[in-house]
């Protein structure tokens, strides 16, 4: 993988296409790594698109610095790191799309700079949904049963004893059975087998329910990021209907929040990894969308 440096990380990116004149940047969700856009990333770059898949913060071999900086997981922190990297790389306006944690990433990196991207892509999260006073149904708490443990200190304890077993749940649940190889899951493990995963998706989830502070370096992105600010670039949501973390209501009724062209497609029997269950559909959504 190739790096790029930012002012607190060493972003490590896979690239294909390098010399294309369109760019999109494809960002993972959590637990998982850029391993989740294999098969799409290269059907991107064949339709004529330079293609960037980094790694986030907290997932190998992206890495900090410094040792002095907190291991924010805060979503704040996401959508920096994405402007951070799209002003390192000295991109212009790319196309973003991201799934889970990556779709929050490129969501709050509009939210923060309206002129970051040309074209915005959610997979499997609803926009909208970062701030401790969102609303929750019971069935939507009860989808969240990690965010609760993750607050608790037994929680902690658990999830320090064996990390993989917790991300190894979230594959086995979050999709219908059966939509994935077990070689498949244990080499993404390695992106999330590092010191700096667990400290990142501890703080991540307790701050995003009011349970931890957060870092001064992103005060002014988390005053901008609670008013929820309107996307004023083209937006694209996809989503699974058999999404058993996320449900598919969710992204349900944002259009207020998007300035731009907006579209919502429900993909029938796909679970809450959509461009890994049917990377074929995923491609030409995005083709779609963005030609």
């Amino acid at each position: 993988m190739k790096t790029i440096d930012t002012p607190l990380l060493r972003i490590a990116y896979e690239e294909w296409n390098a010399s294309a004149p369109r760019t999109i940047v494809l960002l993972h969700g959590w637990p998982d790594s850029p391993r989740t856009w294999a098969q799409v990333a290269p059907a991107l770059a064949k339709q004529g698109w330079r293609v960037l898949a980094p790694a986030l913060r907290g997932f190998a071999p992206t890495r900090f610095l410094q040792s002095d900086p907190p291991r924010t997981g805060q979503l704040a922190a996401l959508g920096r790191d994405l402007i951070e990297f799209i002003h390192a790389l000295k991109l212009e306006q790319p196309a973003l799309v991201g799934h889970d944690w990556g779709a929050r990433a490129a969501a709050n990196a509009c939210g923060l700079s309206a002129d970051i991207a040309s074209h915005l892509v959610m997979l499997s999260v609803g926009y909208g949904t970062n701030l401790p006073g969102q609303k929750l149904d019971f069935e939507q708490a009860k989808n969240y049963w990690y965010h609760w443990l993750m607050a608790t200190e037994k929680g902690e304890q658990l999830i320090r004893a064996d990390k993989k077993a917790l991300a190894k749940i979230m594959w086995d649940t979050w999709s219908p059975k059966g939509w994935y190889a077990a070689e498949e899951f244990e080499a993404t493990w390695q992106a999330v087998d590092n010191d700096d995963w667990l400290p990142v998706t501890l703080h991540s989830y307790r701050h995003r329910w009011g349970h931890a502070a957060s870092d001064p370096y992103y005060d002014a992105d988390e005053a901008l990021l609670q008013h929820t600010p309107s996307i004023s670039v083209p937006t694209l949501v996809l989503h699974g209907d058999a999404d058993t973390v996320n449900t598919p209501s969710t992204p349900a009724g944002k259009e207020r929040f998007f300035k731009n062209r907006y579209k919502r497609l429900l993909l029938p029997r796909i679970g809450h990894f959509p461009q890994r269950e049917d990377p074929e559909l995923i491609t030409n959504s995005l083709l779609s969308f963005l030609d």
